[in-house]
């Protein structure tokens, strides 16, 4: 297999598929935006779940899977879709219905979850429905992991960043600390794929941040190395960041600093659709031109390796009062692009097609871009380019 990394077009929201370059082709997606106005023959929303789907293998019962599902973060535009496109329950519930339906809810043979996210939320930051329906799955795994110390796949979890007061202590064997790299998905050590946590952590000496904390700063931070096969000396490396705000970049640089090969990337996705708040704690629509650039986080965010991407999965960029996407977000990253002869994307604007896609060779030093359709048979190709990290035409 040929390890691949897909951003589907969901407008201001997250959905990445990344296929690891094993035999069986492991699949990771993070987040998830399905839009009911896709089933809307008369709408011209991309149809990302038809997408999603021709992706997936099928498992010895004939359902679609993904290996691994994380949730960066429960708001809207990144669980959406959850719970009418994937089975939430025992696997040996999913009912005989969904076998003979065109749209078999898809199997998530392990979760990757922070409790942090659901417990920092406040009035004013309530939990959607598909939210909620992750949140009893979670705890139902938590519960299955705890009356077995064991789990087959879609009973499997992994809890992402400990909790406070010591709720996490009872859950070692399925918990990754900040600061920690692992490299099990579903059960399993893979020689592929070896992802660093980064965030999020409970920040227990600041009782007042602790509080002030919301959903967007919870979200997991992770940086994935990807080989293209075993032995690979030239991973690829993948920073995600969910909606992670200014507070949670400034606060990593500081912590890393020293270290920045932690934060260094060949393929960035931009927090929160290329929003200005992951980059100032001015506001765009009130300051404007005038909004500094927080330099920690600039810093944070500008540790790209040479022929890096970044891409924005979000609405077109244009140039107007909108945040996010954020034209002067957009700038900054063009900068630090420019700077090490890489390229920023956009998936909005990609029209008529529902994914864009990089393609990790064998030898982990040439990258393309393919941008398609539900139908493999539409999907083109551009051509391949050589890179330090990953490059583009």
């Amino acid at each position: 297999m040929t390890a691949k990394i897909t951003f589907f077009q969901v407008g201001n929201g997250d959905m990445t598929l990344v296929r690891l370059a094993d035999v069986r082709g492991t699949a990771i997606l993070i987040d998830t935006h399905i839009r009911a106005s896709a089933d809307d023959p008369q709408d011209d929303t991309p149809d990302v779940a038809k997408a999603l789907r021709n992706k997936l293998k099928l498992d010895n019962k004939h359902r679609p899977f993904v290996d691994v599902f994380m949730l960066s973060h429960p708001d809207q535009d990144h669980c959406g879709g959850l719970s009418k496109h994937f089975w939430l329950g025992h696997p040996d519930d999913y009912p005989d219905d969904d076998l003979h339906h065109s749209k078999k809810r898809i199997i998530i043979r392990e979760l990757w979850s922070s409790p942090l996210i659901f417990r920092r939320r406040s009035k004013n930051h309530v939990l959607c429905k598909d939210a909620q329906a992750f949140d009893a799955e979670a705890r139902r795994r938590v519960r299955y992991w705890q009356a077995n110390h064991f789990a087959f796949d879609g009973n499997r979890i992994l809890i992402m960043g400990e909790d406070a007061d010591g709720k996490t202590d009872n859950l070692q064997a399925i918990l990754v600390k900040a600061g920690e790299t692992f490299s099990r998905i579903n059960g399993e050590y893979s020689s592929l794929f070896s992802g660093m946590l980064l965030a999020p952590a409970p920040h227990e000496d600041d009782e007042n941040l602790e509080d002030a904390l919301s959903k967007n700063e919870s979200s997991i931070v992770m940086n994935m190395r990807l080989s293209p096969q075993a032995g690979s000396l030239n991973p690829v490396h993948l920073l995600m960041g969910g909606d992670a705000e200014v507070l949670i970049w400034e606060r990593l640089w500081e912590r890393y600093k020293d270290q920045p090969e932690v934060l260094q990337y060949d393929l960035l996705l931009t927090p929160h659709h290329c929003s200005w708040h992951s980059l100032s704690y001015h506001s765009w629509s009130q300051y404007g031109e005038n909004a500094r650039v927080n330099e920690d986080a600039r810093k944070a965010l500008g540790q790209a390796r040479a022929g890096a991407t970044i891409i924005s999965s979000s609405k077109q960029i244009l140039d107007d009062e909108n945040d996010p996407p954020c034209i002067r977000a957009k700038r900054e990253y063009d900068e630090i692009v420019d700077d090490v002869d890489g390229w920023f994307g956009c998936t909005g604007d990609l029209k008529d097609k529902e994914f864009i896609e990089f393609e990790i060779t064998q030898s982990g030093t040439i990258a393309r871009v393919v941008a398609g359709v539900a139908s493999a048979a539409a999907s083109t190709a551009a051509a391949a380019v050589p890179r330090a990290g990953l490059g583009v035409q």
